[in-house]
């Protein structure tokens, strides 16, 4: 196994380790802003600002804000954050998107669905870190030698597109070769699962399902009180919504008029973000994402508040090692 080296750029100024993944339609600034004040790296994808013109406005309200509760408490600054970009051929913003990311000088860029050199190239001409979200050994290797920085391993159990891969498999075989920065998703959703990421060779947990929620994320109450009230009995793992494997709620299935248990395949060229699914309903809309872990997720809360119970429950799991 390699030796891990220094975290590069500003992944080495994240007070607590754990980036808060982008979710599609739910993050937005509010919630974003939130999570980097609690300590964690705040995300959200470029397709949520709509119009495009939008990612604009929402990257100046970003940095503004941070900017300004940095000069307030210069001796415990706002985590840095991060814009999710779609790498994929039904996204045709990525250009103009990664163009005001650079203008903005964003942080951390999370790249999905596809790796380009020139994204990556993008964001190092401003000193920016590329982690690129991968399911397999294969593909961890294709990011890296296109010019990525670190990788997202995304195991089994994550919500949204996901893998299949156990996480102690996945992370051992990606520690064999490399030893930039890894962050481990994947049915992570308390303390002392962060802190068991980090013991598999991880340097952060990967965490989406939890902050769905929370008062800040942009979901319905029906959504959120879904995460609350179901468990990973009530995930199911499918295409037939995107063409790409992943984990979605079953009430929203069945609420969408399907049956969580009789769903056709769809082909992965058909992927589209925004285009009408399966009798009309519309993935991550009306089909609910979510991962194996929201079994402890019982209540919605601030993001501030969920990141404070993570840090308590982070230093209990420390303790009952010693």
């Amino acid at each position: 196994m390699s030796i891990k080296r220094a975290l590069p750029g500003a992944l080495a100024r994240v007070p607590f380790p754990v980036i808060a993944a982008p979710l599609f339609i739910i993050s937005n600034p509010e919630l974003l802003i939130a999570q980097c004040i609690a300590g964690v790296v705040g995300s959200m994808p470029a397709l949520n600002a709509r119009p495009s013109s939008q990612l604009r406005d929402w990257l100046a309200q970003i940095t503004e804000t941070l900017d300004a509760y940095n000069k307030a408490n210069p001796e415990q600054p706002a985590a840095p954050f991060a814009v999710n970009q779609i790498v994929h051929k039904s996204n045709d913003r990525l250009e103009s998107d990664m163009e005001d990311c650079v203008r903005f000088k964003v942080p951390i860029i999370i790249t999905s669905l596809g790796a380009r050199p020139e994204i990556n190239q993008a964001a190092h001409s401003y000193g920016g870190v590329v982690m690129h979200d991968v399911i397999n050994n294969a593909f961890a290797h294709k990011a890296i030698e296109k010019g990525a920085d670190g990788l997202i391993a995304v195991a089994a159990g994550a919500g949204g597109h996901a893998g299949v891969k156990s996480p102690f498999a996945f992370i051992q075989e990606l520690r064999e070769w490399f030893d930039g920065p890894i962050a481990l998703s994947g049915a992570i959703a308390n303390g002392g699962a962060v802190l068991a990421a980090q013991a598999m060779g991880a340097d952060f947990a990967y965490m989406g399902s939890a902050f769905i929620a929370t008062h800040e994320a942009r979901a319905t109450k029906e959504y959120k009180d879904c995460v609350v009230t179901s468990s990973s009995d009530d995930i199911v793992y499918t295409n037939a919504f995107t063409g790409v494997n992943g984990n979605y709620l079953a009430p929203s299935i069945r609420n969408a008029g399907l049956d969580p248990e009789n769903l056709p395949p769809k082909d992965k060229s058909e992927m589209d973000f925004g285009s009408d699914t399966l009798n009309k309903a519309k993935a991550w809309r009306d089909i609910w994402g979510a991962g194996q872990g929201i079994g402890a997720i019982k209540e919605v809360v601030g993001a501030g508040e969920l990141v404070q119970r993570l840090k308590r429950e982070y230093s209990l799991a420390k303790e009952r090692l010693l």
